[in-house]
């Protein structure tokens, strides 16, 4: 069973969309996502500079594109089939739950990188009202990071598993936090902009929902995970009927806005539902390294760059268990067709 993962906000990096942009079709694909977003997406992910991109309005529909445009090129050498035909599953972490919901079926690619450029706008508006940040907690007694979190008056705005916590709120808390760190815990700093996933993000909440409400959304063709709890919507392995509509996901991801990402759940579910390969799409390498930790057993993939596309498809035909696989094209049937 295939899991389709899709990274969050602080995951992007100067210039990374570069090697993408030699692909066939890329930079028409990104071309018509920058006009979605208004945004010049091909020029902020080749040339522009670490703190233009850590910018939310900016990261946001970057990183989503970026994601978007590594899952077309994974099926490019797939026989043609879309992403919810070879994921049994899929989620993203915070943002990427845009990226995620394409890769479902949910949203059409354009519409989930303009939709999300609203969420990033309103999102930048809402961090710039008050400065505010987040910090990865790793390590430690996990009960000892929540109490340690809540004393500096903090939020656990992540709670990803594998011994990570994310907490937010206003930046001299996290000074503090710093400063007397929990018992054999770290506390690093992360390059984002705001408490995102806290009570900080209210008005982006309120200047967001009503564009997620005015959406057009078709139901999951997949399973996709929610950050919330970790609930499954789609069609359920064993399951008499689908669960949950488009419509209802994107009131969640309006709604996430300002409530934690229990990435925590989200893997468990995973497990639950039986996954065996895991694919981490561009920019990634941040939800495999917690998979590694939390879900033994997984083969994991992260598509960092096209040099990962060969590995990220054998690990499609390896794990899918989508009907669509037996027509998924074999090595040497793509080597006859080249």
């Amino acid at each position: 069973m295939l899991a389709i993962v899709c990274p969050g906000q602080g995951s992007q990096s100067p210039g990374m969309l570069g090697p993408w942009l030699e692909l066939d079709g890329a930079a028409a694909r990104l071309d018509g996502f920058s006009r979605a977003a208004g945004l010049d997406l091909a020029a902020h992910g080749t040339t522009s500079d670490a703190e233009t991109i850590r910018d939310t309005a900016v990261a946001q529909p970057l990183i989503v594109s970026t994601s978007l445009l590594a899952v077309h090129a994974v099926l490019d050498g797939l026989g043609g089939h879309t992403a919810a035909e070879i994921a049994d599953v899929t989620a993203g972490h915070s943002v990427g739950e845009f990226a995620a919901a394409a890769v479902a079926g949910v949203l059409d690619d354009a519409d989930a990188v303009g939709l999300v450029a609203q969420r990033a706008t309103a999102m930048a508006r809402a961090a710039a009202a008050t400065p505010t940040g987040m910090s990865a907690v790793v390590g430690g007694d996990p009960a000892e990071v929540l109490a340690a979190i809540a004393a500096a008056g903090l939020t656990p705005a992540n709670v990803n598993g594998g011994g990570q916590v994310v907490a937010a709120g206003d930046l001299d808390s996290l000074a503090a936090l710093a400063a007397n760190p929990p018992a054999k815990a770290r506390v690093i700093p992360l390059q984002v902009a705001g408490a995102f996933h806290t009570e900080f993000m209210r008005p982006a909440l309120d200047a967001f929902a009503p564009a997620a409400a005015a959406q057009a959304a078709h139901d999951p063709r997949t399973v996709l995970l929610s950050n919330a709890d970790g609930r499954a919507y789609g069609d359920l392995p064993g399951a008499t009927g689908p669960h949950g509509s488009g419509t209802e996901v994107l009131a969640r991801l309006a709604q996430q806005i300002v409530a934690p990402v229990r990435w925590d759940l989200c893997q468990e579910t995973l497990v639950g539902l039986g996954v065996t390969g895991l694919l981490e799409l561009a920019p990634g390498g941040v939800l495999t390294g917690l998979a590694r930790r939390t879900l033994p057993g997984v083969e994991t993939v992260a598509v960092k760059s096209p040099a990962d596309l060969d590995a990220a498809r054998e690990l499609v035909r390896r794990h899918t268990s989508s009907p669509a696989s037996s027509a998924a094209e074999s090595p040497s049937t793509q080597e006859n067709a080249s």
